[in-house]
């Protein structure tokens, strides 16, 4: 049931200071040391010591949330919007198992948590105790690592192990399970033992390692540029030789779900998003590429589709800080794994030596203008009704020069808030990628509050999302978080019915909510201020009522019920084979004359937008 415990070989003793310290205290203390000032959680009987040292330590701001996955999506918005490690404090049994569902997202998405659940005395494991639970089984397909504290001479070791490893490499969470006896416990902290760092084998790069690479790109003339949430997990600064390295080779760039905000949408190399609902020009540029520069992505299914028809004429560069994410899906023909600021520095430092002729894109570029002539985001406009992606475009609009961080919910409203909004700089947009939580949005909104208090913070939601956990209006209130919730309201579980619509017959099997609550009535019932709008005509005053709104606002919209998201490449299919409406593929326009120097000329210039 347990992480072995480290033998004799694995430690060291560490004198500190004589003082008499709780075992909860000394946990706080590493935390503290280590720079983290703010924990979400929930407590319990197995966790009142920690609360205990809680009271009294004015280091650490606590965060009360209404339910325990809550607790880890706030603590995975904090994460993401600041750059910092999120620290998250649950009780044992269902406190533990709750967070399962924020440690799978956390996971994979590659978010650093450190999830500290209390168990049971030691005296008691294994005994079918009240609340207690197997939480080193129940954690260890959805943790980077996970421990179990069973001595108090290990808490110090433990609790900066736990912190080394969520923030390490490939970032992702660690539970560290704290029985209460061993939280009580009192001791002179004078004898802490150390566990003994694991050894580096990372070969550092080295600028001869990417010179291949650097060559590949130079000689590319239909490369494509391909980012990931990992850029956005490199820090700022991967995101600045990215964005120096794609306006260096003036080629097209485009960025995952994950990764929206690594290059400014506002510079014209940018082609959106590719994948399932990714724009047509960012598709087909993937599809006919002849070269892919991968950084920080892995590849999912939802943005090759189907894999033996992706990029079939393409050479593959991925970059990736996860040796297990190269070659996992696609076969890359040069791998570099490193932290990808300093890959892509070498290689910006190695392209400096070669001549890039101005117009060596210029065909490629012709062609992906054709693409972008199809407007695959244009929609049918419903007015007086409001079409969702009308209310993305407005919300965009109200947006602009805010620089406002943005958290989504999962399901169309997610996609249509992908496609329509624009983000000029990492760490702006917070949404669930690998595992598609719903119920990630408002909690994970108010996460990134408490860590940008100054920032506006909105939440775009669907009504089906939004009821997931919808408890935490209460959060948001009692913690003073004036976050703004868009609701996206079609009366459906919007996804699942257009699913059922294009897939399956129109057989609409339980995708309708016939029970909805007064979505208005229910936000002012939490101490929201809150309202509703019908009708086109009123959309834009709403949308500013409720963003300059001193407190938390809660705008409940009503679009129209049957609306799909697309362009949409359906599942088995591969990225030339876009649906740009129902029963309607994109079909590439004959080629009738060869590029002219006017089509050449239509190569982006090198824009002046936003740094990342």
């Amino acid at each position: 049931m347990n992480a072995r415990l480290p033998s004799p070989a694995d430690t060291c003793l560490s004198e500190a200071p004589e003082r008499s310290r709780t075992g909860a205290q000394l946990l706080l203390d590493v935390l503290a040391e280590n720079g983290v000032d703010t924990i979400f959680g929930y407590p319990g009987g197995a966790v009142l010591p920690l609360y205990d040292a809680l009271y009294a330590d004015t280091r650490i701001r606590h965060i009360l949330v209404r339910h325990e996955q809550a607790a880890v999506h706030a603590a995975q918005g904090y994460a993401r919007s600041t750059g910092k490690l999120g620290v998250v404090l649950v009780t044992s049994g269902p406190g533990m198992s709750n967070t399962t569902t924020g440690l799978l997202d956390a996971l994979s998405d590659s978010i650093p948590i450190v999830c500290i659940s209390g168990q049971v005395a030691t005296s008691l494991i294994g005994t079918d105790a009240f609340q207690e639970c197997d939480a080193i089984g129940i954690s260890r397909s959805v943790t980077k690592w996970n421990v179990q504290i069973r001595a108090v001479d290990l808490i110090a070791a433990t609790a900066r192990k736990a912190l080394q490893v969520a923030k390490s490499g490939r970032p992702g969470p660690v539970l560290v399970d704290f029985p209460k006896d061993i939280q009580a416990t009192t001791t002179s902290g004078s004898r802490q033992r150390d566990l003994a760092p694991r050894p580096n084998r990372c070969r550092p790069i080295r600028p001869q390692h990417v010179s291949a690479g650097a060559e590949a790109i130079r000689a590319a003339s239909r490369p494509v540029f391909y980012g990931g949430g990992g850029l956005i997990n490199s820090g700022p600064g991967a995101c600045a030789e990215f964005s120096k390295l794609v306006r260096a080779t003036q080629a097209p760039c485009t960025t995952t779900l994950m990764g929206l905000g690594a290059f400014p949408a506002s510079n014209p190399l940018w082609l959106g998003m590719p994948g399932m609902h990714g724009t047509l020009e960012a598709n087909l540029a993937l599809h006919d590429a002849d070269l892919i520069v991968c950084v920080g992505a892995r590849f999912d299914d939802r943005v090759t589709g189907r894999l033996d028809g992706f990029a079939p004429r393409a050479k593959v560069i991925h970059i990736d800080v996860d040796p297990s994410s190269i070659n996992k899906l696609v076969r890359a023909d040069w791998a570099y794994v490193g932290d990808a600021e300093t890959v892509l520095r070498l290689l910006n430092e190695s392209l400096e030596s070669f001549q890039l002729p101005a117009k060596r894109l210029a065909v490629w570029w012709a062609r992906i203008e054709t693409w972008k002539a199809a407007r695959s985001l244009a929609f049918e406009d419903t007015a007086p009704a409001i079409a969702p992606q009308a209310l993305l475009q407005e919300l965009q609009r109200q947006l602009n020069s805010k620089d406002a961080i943005v958290t989504t919910d999962v399901g169309q409203h997610q996609m249509w808030a992908a496609q329509h909004l624009r983000f000029e700089r990492p760490n702006r947009w917070l949404t669930s990628g690998g595992a598609g939580t719903m119920g990630y949005g408002l909690p994970a909104a108010i996460g990134a509050q408490i860590g940008n208090p100054e920032k506006l913070v909105v939440c775009v939601t669907g009504d089906a999302s939004v009821l997931m956990n919808i408890q935490e209006l209460a959060t948001a209130r009692q913690h003073r978080t004036p976050i703004k919730v868009i609701l996206c309201n079609n009366g459906h579980m919007g996804m699942v019915r257009q699913w059922q619509e294009l897939i399956h017959g129109e057989r609409y099997s339980h995708s309708y909510n016939d029970a909805m609550p007064d979505f208005v009535a229910l936000a002012r019932a939490f101490g929201w201020a809150s309202d509703i709008v019908t009708r086109r005509s009123g959309l834009a005053a709403a949308l500013r009522e409720a963003l300059e709104h001193d407190g938390p606002f809660f705008l409940d919209v009503r679009v129209t019920a049957a609306e799909n998201c697309f362009p949409m490449i359906p599942a088995g299919a591969s990225h030339n084979e876009v649906l740009l409406a129902r029963g309607r593929h994109y079909v590439e326009p004959p080629i009738h004359a060869p590029i002219t120097d006017a089509a050449a000329d239509s190569v982006p210039a090198l824009a002046s937008g936003v740094e990342a």
